[in-house]
């Protein structure tokens, strides 16, 4: 009895299931959402840190969110949209918060938040496309393809069918490209292979027809029902939030609350990278009030990020580092429409248990003319040295430079060791 047979499907052969889903394997697994990246250790040795990646794509402005009060460039730069110093918060002798971010105040007291200032690529690019290229490939100067979030994966030895997954979109982004598996999928609970119909077992056609395949393609079939299995436990087990968090109706709070979840259920989860776009300001982009673009989009963020580390909890939350990259910063001086134009340098906000948070780390080159390059802010610290110091520290990754050739962790003492 064959197999389309014995499943009474209409017949299904192996170059049909490999066009579908396993020409890429995990490329034909649904979504096109949100695209969140998430990777799974190959066992439970890994006694690392969870590594979240947040990617405020479109250019985010480092100098609207940490303010540098101090700094009387900032505010001759801005006089439509600067922050005014009688509204920022958690603010040190030179440094603000933008009151939007009020949600993560308690974990900027706590010293679970911390953000470093003046850091980006090594040198200026201001188109979105290649600067994101340049950013998730990490590795200027070399004839490096892969993404750096697959080399530091690879370097941990993950080879499980969870090792690297994209939640919301078909295509893992450009920061897992390489050798590593990868995975597809919207979220957690809509999980499954594209284009399945409940009354077609595809999976378990997929399992028959692969069973005396050769060793590669069986392993890749093995793969993709191992993950469909994996992702069926979790949702008939559900998932309510702990401690009272309250994640917001948005895509980052909903990718947010599936990380969490990943994490409570100690499937091995090694590392998550999560999207959330919009940054890209031009013009109106507003005082710091309710309403306003920035402010509301800040305000967003950080409802997602608080109700993230409440999820967590003291316990969960420390053995979890997120940071946040974006391709470029903005001009220092606002445009005639009352908005940023593309930069340079830029703000990374790092939360976790192991973060030396409540300030800011980095050396602040100033604003006045003379010290800005091309009319933007100057970057004195490499984001790779910033990741880098978290690899170390609080992965276990001692050769950095074989996620990030030629670049050496930062001593900014951002983190502490494990």
């Amino acid at each position: 009895m064959s197999v389309v047979e014995a499943c009474g499907c209409a017949p299904v052969t192996r170059r049909k299931l490999l066009a579908a889903g396993a020409a890429g394997v995990f490329a034909g697994l649904v979504g096109d959402q949100l695209a969140t990246q998430l990777a799974f250790a190959a066992d439970s040795s890994y006694a690392g840190d969870v590594l979240v990646l947040l990617s405020l794509r479109g250019g985010f402005d480092g100098l609207s969110a940490v303010v540098p009060a101090g700094d009387p460039g900032y505010y001759a730069a801005r006089p439509g949209i600067a922050v005014p110093k009688s509204q920022l918060i958690g603010r040190g002798s030179y440094f603000g918060l933008n009151p939007a971010l009020a949600p993560l105040l308690p974990f900027w007291k706590a010293g679970t938040l911390g953000a470093v200032h003046a850091v980006g690529q090594p040198a200026p690019n201001r188109s979105h496309f290649s600067a994101m290229e340049e950013l998730e490939r990490a590795a200027p100067g070399t004839t490096l393809r892969t993404g750096w979030l697959d080399r530091m994966t690879g370097r941990l030895g993950a080879d499980h069918p969870f090792d690297a997954v994209s939640v919301g979109s078909a295509r893992p982004a450009r920061v897992l490209a390489g050798p590593a598996p990868s995975l597809g999928l919207t979220s957690i609970d809509d999980f499954k292979l594209s284009g399945e119909d409940p009354k077609r077992p595809m999976a378990a056609t997929m399992a028959a027809l692969y069973a005396g395949a050769p060793d590669a393609l069986a392993q890749t079939t093995a793969m993709t029902t191992g993950a469909l299995a994996t992702a069926g436990q979790l949702k008939a087990a559900g998932y309510q939030p702990a401690n009272g968090a309250a994640y917001p109706d948005t895509e980052l709070g909903a990718a947010l609350r599936d990380v969490a979840r990943l994490i409570k259920a100690d499937v091995g989860l090694l590392s998550a990278t999560v999207d959330s776009g919009d940054w890209d300001m031009h013009e109106n982009l507003g005082a710091a009030a309710p309403g306003k673009k920035m402010y509301d989009h800040l305000a967003d963020l950080a409802k997602a990020l608080a109700a993230f580390a409440t999820d967590l909890g003291p316990a969960g939350l420390g053995r979890v580092t997120l940071v946040t990259i974006s391709e470029f910063g903005r001009r220092v001086g606002q445009n005639g429409s009352g908005g940023l134009d593309h930069g340079y340098g830029n703000a990374m906000l790092v939360l976790g248990g192991g973060v030396r948070g409540g300030k800011v780390h980095g050396r602040w080159p100033g604003l006045a003319a003379a010290q800005l390059v091309d009319g933007d802010l100057a970057v004195t610290t490499d984001y790779r040295a910033v990741i880098g110091e978290i690899l170390r520290a609080r992965c276990g990754i001692s050769d950095v430079a074989s996620v990030f050739p030629g670049v050496r962790p930062s001593s900014l003492g951002l983190v502490s060791a494990r």
